[in-house]
């Protein structure tokens, strides 16, 4: 775990760095950062309009009296993907946007439960609890 951790703190950086010189080099840096600037206000749009839909889904699947499982992950992913919009830099921003995007959420809900369901199936999911 440590290394996968040591990894992404390591790579993260260097292609937002990577990505930076590359477009600042074909673009200018004012462009740039008004590109990064524009891509930010959009996602923060994004994640507030989707955060209401999913928050309303929540709300009602609650009233029938469902347990808003999807709804749950659904929020947990546009709260990630804000996270990442909120980190200066392309590829944070790409990815941020597709933990955002409903089509593209879809699909990594369906690997996280595909994931999910390996992992129990094989019995090396491990559930602790404290009281």
């Amino acid at each position: 775990m440590f290394t996968k951790l040591f990894l992404l703190f390591l790579l993260v950086p260097v292609i937002e760095i990577y990505l930076l010189l590359k477009v600042g080099s074909l673009m200018g840096a004012m462009p740039t950062v008004a590109v990064l600037l524009a891509i930010s206000l959009a996602g923060a749009w994004l994640v507030r309009h989707q955060g209401f839909i999913v928050l309303q889904r929540i709300q009602t699947e609650l009233a029938q009296g469902r347990l808003p499982a999807s709804e749950l992950m659904d929020g947990a992913l546009i709260l990630i993907g804000g996270v990442l919009l909120l980190t200066p830099g392309f590829f944070t921003d790409f990815l941020g946007i597709f933990f955002i995007f409903p089509p593209t959420r879809i699909l990594i809900k369906r690997l996280l439960g595909q994931w999910l369901q390996r992992r129990l199936s094989r019995g090396n999911f491990i559930i602790r609890t404290r009281f």
